[in-house]
C-alpha cells in the first residue's frame, strides 16, 4: 500500500516528476557512458603495456634504481638457468604465456650515408617470443597492431627502430614512413660539415671493426652502425639492417628506440665474453594472476638464495599509474557533480510535494499515523524516484553503448600509430552498473530525508488549517 501511494503521489505533478526523473536518468547515462569509456581505455593501456613489457620482469637486485646507467653491471649471469627455473615451477607453469630474456643497451646509432648519428636505447629480445607477446589480447580488444615484428630468431642482423629515430637518421624514404618531414635546408646549411671526431671516427671504427656475420638481407633494407661500450669498457661496433620503423608510445622513446635480436645485443655489449641478459620478462595468461605470480617468484628466489627483484608492468610503463589516476579522478569529479545536481533536484521535488500536501499530512496525522509513518512515506517517494530514474538511465546507456560499439567510430589511443575502433564497455560490467544505480538511489533517498523530516514535524493543527 505504501508503494502504491508513493507511486501515485509522485505523478500528481507529472511535469515536475518527469523533469526529476530525467535529471536522474541523464546522471546515470553520463556516469555509465564515461565509465564504460574509462574501462575501455584502462584495458587498452594495460594491454599495450603487457605487450611491451610483460606482466612481470625479473632483475638483479638494484637494477630498477641504478641499472640504467650501467646495464652490464647488473646483468643476470646464468639467465638461461633462471629461465628454466621459472618455467619449470609447477605453480607458474600453467599461468605463464611467455617467459623470455631481454637485454637493454645504449650507445650511438649512425647512418653514414646521410652523415647522421644519434644516441639510442636498444632492447635485445628473442623475436619469436616477442611476436607471441604481441598476440596477448586477454580482453578481446579490437586492435590492428601487427603481431609480427618482421624479425626472425635465425637472422640476428636485422632489427627495428622507432619512427623518430628513422626520421633523425634520414631513413624515412627507404623505410616507407608516411608523413615524415625532412630536415630544412637552412638547418643543414647552418651547421657546416666538420671532419673529425666523433662522426668520422665512428664511421672509420665501423668500417674497421665491423664483425663478420650473416650476409646482407635481400632487398633494399637500410643499414645502420651501432656503437656501444662493452662490459669491459672497450668500444664495439655492429651493423644492423633495419627491417621496419615502428611508432613507440612516447616521443622521447620513439626518437631513440632500436629493437634487435638478443644475440646481436649481447654481441654488442659483451663482445667475445659470456653473454648475459638484463632481465627475464614474464607475460601471464591473465592479469588477475599477477599478485600470486609475483609472490611465488619472490618465494622461489628466496628458496634458492637468489639476489633478484621483481617489477610489474605498472612500474615499468611510463605514465601508466598517472593515466589511470587521471581518469579515475575525472570519473570521481563527474560523479560528485551529478550527485549534487540529483540531490538538489530531488530535495526540491519532495519539498514542493510536502508543501502541496500539507493538509493531507495533517489529516493523516489526525487519523493516527505517527511521524515515522509520514517520514517513511516521503523517503519511499524519493527512493522510488531514484529507482525509476536510475533504471531508465541504465537502459538508455545500454542503447547508447550498443550504438557506439556498432557505429564504426574510431580513435587514436596512446602508443598507436593508426586509429582503432571506439568501444564503450557497459555490457557485462555489473560492478559499474550496480555502483551507479545504487549510488543514485542512495542520493535520491538522502535528498528526500530533509523534506520528509520537515513533513513529519509539522504540527497537526497548523497542517489542518494550512491554505
Amino acid at each position: 500500500m505504501l508503494l502504491k501511494i508513493a507511486f501515485r503521489s509522485i505523478f500528481r505533478n507529472s511535469r515536475r516528476s518527469v523533469m526529476t526523473l530525467s535529471t536522474i536518468m541523464v546522471g546515470a547515462v553520463a556516469n555509465l557512458v564515461f565509465g564504460g569509456y574509462m574501462i575501455y581505455v584502462f584495458l587498452g593501456i594495460q594491454t599495450g603495456a603487457v605487450i611491451r613489457t610483460g606482466h612481470l620482469t625479473v632483475f638483479r637486485n638494484g637494477y630498477f634504481d641504478f641499472g640504467s646507467g650501467n646495464p652490464a653491471a647488473y646483468a643476470l649471469d646464468d639467465y638461461q638457468g633462471l629461465l628454466k627455473l621459472i618455467q619449470a615451477d609447477p605453480f607458474l607453469q600453467p599461468r605463464i604465456a611467455v617467459a623470455t630474456p631481454t637485454q637493454a643497451i645504449a650507445g650511438i646509432a649512425g647512418n653514414f650515408e646521410a652523415d647522421a648519428s644519434k644516441t639510442f636505447f636498444g632492447v635485445g629480445f628473442i623475436p619469436s617470443d616477442r611476436d607471441r607477446m604481441r598476440q596477448w589480447n586477454a580482453y578481446g580488444l579490437s586492435t590492428i597492431r601487427d603481431p609480427d615484428s618482421g624479425l626472425r630468431d635465425a637472422d640476428p642482423s636485422r632489427g627495428n627502430i622507432g619512427i623518430g629515430l628513422a626520421r633523425i637518421l634520414g631513413l624515412c624514404e627507404r623505410l616507407h614512413v608516411d608523413n615524415c618531414p625532412r630536415p630544412p635546408q637552412t638547418a643543414a646549411a647552418a651547421v657546416p660539415a666538420v671532419k673529425g671526431p666523433p662522426a668520422d671516427d665512428l664511421a672509420e671504427l665501423a668500417k674497421r671493426d665491423r664483425p663478420s656475420g650473416p650476409a646482407a638481407p635481400a632487398g633494399n633494407e637500410p643499414r645502420i652502425d651501432l656503437l656501444a661500450a662493452t662490459a669491459g669498457g672497450a668500444p664495439n661496433v655492429v651493423s644492423l639492417y633495419v627491417a621496419r620503423a615502428e611508432y613507440q608510445s612516447v616521443k622521447e622513446y620513439d626518437d631513440n628506440y632500436v629493437g634487435m635480436n638478443l644475440t646481436m645485443a649481447q654481441q654488442l655489449l659483451y663482445g667475445r665474453g659470456k653473454p648475459k641478459a638484463t632481465g627475464i620478462v614474464v607475460q601471464l595468461k591473465r592479469t588477475e594472476d599477477l599478485a600470486a605470480a609475483r609472490e611465488r617468484l619472490l618465494t622461489l628466489f628466496r628458496e634458492h638464495k637468489l639476489d633478484l627483484e621483481v617489477r610489474d608492468f605498472t612500474e615499468l610503463s611510463a605514465g601508466y599509474k598517472q593515466i589511470i589516476g587521471l581518469f579515475a579522478s575525472i570519473f570521481t569529479f563527474i560523479s560528485i557533480i551529478i550527485g549534487v545536481v540529483v540531490l538538489f533536484t530531488v530535495t526540491n521535488t519532495i519539498g514542493m510535494s510536502v508543501m502541496e500536501r500539507t493538509n493531507e499530512i495533517g489529516t493523516s496525522r489526525a487519523l493516527g499515523i505517527r511521524r515515522a509513518g509520514i517520514r517513511r512515506q516521503f523517503l519511499l517517494e524519493g527512493s522510488l524516484l531514484g529507482v525509476m530514474g536510475a533504471t531508465f538511465g541504465v537502459a538508455v546507456a545500454a542503447v547508447i553503448a550498443y550504438g557506439v560499439n556498432h557505429s564504426g567510430l574510431t580513435w587514436l589511443p596512446p602508443g598507436n600509430s593508426q586509429p582503432v575502433p571506439l568501444q564503450l564497455y557497459v555490457f557485462g560490467r555489473w560492478s559499474l552498473i550496480a555502483g551507479v544505480w545504487i549510488g543514485l538511489v542512495l542520493v535520491a533517498t538522502i535528498a528526500a530525508l530533509l523534506p520528509a523530516n520537515r513533513a513529519a514535524k509539522l504540527p497537526v493543527v497548523d497542517a489542518l488549517r494550512h491554505v
